[in-house]
């Protein structure tokens, strides 16, 4: 594997620990600004909405800059939003901080998934992905918990300025690994657009938004769930997310591996444990022990999707893969958004902090069906819309790729 992946790694292991250490800290954010805890969960929903839109925004900004730059601006973006939410004042002003860091998630991920597919051969690139997902993953066994324990003991603004120097490294790496990779020349923002009148582009995307959405539903409230539910102290939350995040990087690395040789069957299985695990958590939330197999089991069957949902846009979209690939890491966060918002309003409704693993369950199973529903499409010749492949000249295609 290429040593720019490391690069890319670095940075998305920053952006991965900005992202998921709210979760340990809603209680300490919540206290802090006088709000209810599913209020602080619009520091979640925020995010994800921002690299929703972001994604998008970002991605359409910088088709006229070469990749490296492109990711070197976006991890600047990163570094400014958590400096601001370090020092935010007031809630609101933390929920922008949040949001502007958010603008470079989905970009630096939709960009930086064509960068690494290009520098491999075509049967390994599930595998370069998943490489530089690994960053996102283990910034959940040590960014995550050591910025949770670091919240928890000298307050949570000293661990977003933290974040905000893991940006600055993040930087670094990329201006100094990445290579220099001219811009692609010949396809245009209309051939980039074109990738989603391909129905199987929307499938796989749809899938992305219910399936990791699933995950999100149960994670984003862990830490009230597994205090006020499964009796673990407060301390015990950052233990939690390291097991949480080794679920992710094992389920990353085996989706990666097996996406190249049976995607379909592997979002199959992944989908629909899945459901069943996040089910049974409303159960094993109870047991100290139970809930913590759990949550490794969350972890690593909800990652294990991301790599083959990630190698499936691109397969459909191969032709001009920028935008669907950076849409995608926004249809990620739509799933975080929408799952987040839902298991907050059935915590508020009264159903207590277990209710969102059946939110959660039932929007894995709806991935599932949609995951069905694709293949059988597929297997049939009749999904509509044109393969974006097919209106890109091939020395095109090939300038997609750089």
């Amino acid at each position: 594997m290429p040593l720019a992946l490391l690069a890319l790694a670095i940075g998305a292991f920053g952006i991965g620990t900005t992202e998921f250490v709210i979760m340990g800290l809603l209680p300490e954010v919540a206290s802090d600004y006088g709000v209810s805890i599913p209020t602080a969960g619009y520091l979640v929903t925020g995010y994800a909405l921002g690299v929703m839109f972001g994604a998008p925004l970002m991605t359409v900004l910088g088709t006229r800059v070469p990749r490296k730059r492109m990711l070197m601006l976006l991890m600047g973006l990163f570094i400014v939003g958590n400096l601001l939410s370090a020092l935010a004042p007031v809630f609101s002003v933390m929920l922008i901080g949040r949001v502007v860091a958010s603008l470079a998630h989905g970009a630096f991920f939709g960009i930086g998934s064509v960068v690494a597919a290009g520098l491999v051969a075509p049967h390994k690139k599930a595998g370069a992905i998943a490489m530089m997902f690994t960053g996102l993953t283990v910034a959940n066994v040590v960014g995550v918990p050591l910025g949770t324990l670091i919240g928890q003991t000298a307050g949570w603004r000293v661990t977003f300025a933290v974040v905000a120097v893991l940006g600055v490294v993040g930087l670094a790496g990329v201006a100094k690994l990445v290579p220099d990779v001219p811009r692609a020349e010949g396809v245009r923002l209309r051939h980039e657009m074109a990738a989603f009148k391909n129905a199987q582009v929307l499938l796989a995307m749809a899938m992305t938004v219910l399936g990791f959405g699933g995950v999100f539903a149960a994670i984003t409230y862990i830490a009230p769930m597994m205090t006020h539910v499964a009796g673990f102290a407060d301390g015990s939350v950052t233990w939690l997310l390291v097991l949480f995040g080794l679920g992710m990087v094992g389920g990353n690395l085996v989706g990666g591996r097996f996406a190249d040789r049976a995607l379909m069957p592997m979002l199959y299985i992944s989908l629909g444990a899945l459901s069943v695990v996040l089910a049974l958590f409303t159960l094993t939330a109870h047991d100290k022990i139970a809930s913590a197999v759990t949550v490794v089991l969350i972890g690593a069957l909800g990652f294990a999707t991301v790599p083959p949902l990630q190698k499936r846009v691109l397969d459909h979209a191969h032709g001009a893969p920028t935008l669907a690939s950076a849409v995608n890491i926004g249809a990620f966060n739509l799933g975080n958004a929408l799952s987040a918002w839902l298991g907050g309003v059935v915590i508020a409704a009264g159903y207590g902090y277990t209710a969102p693993n059946w939110v959660g369950a039932v929007l894995a199973a709806a991935a599932l069906v949609l995951a069905v529903l694709s293949a059988a499409l597929e297997r049939r010749g009749t999904a509509t819309g044109p393969v974006v492949a097919g209106s890109v000249p091939t020395e095109q295609r090939a300038a997609v790729h750089d």
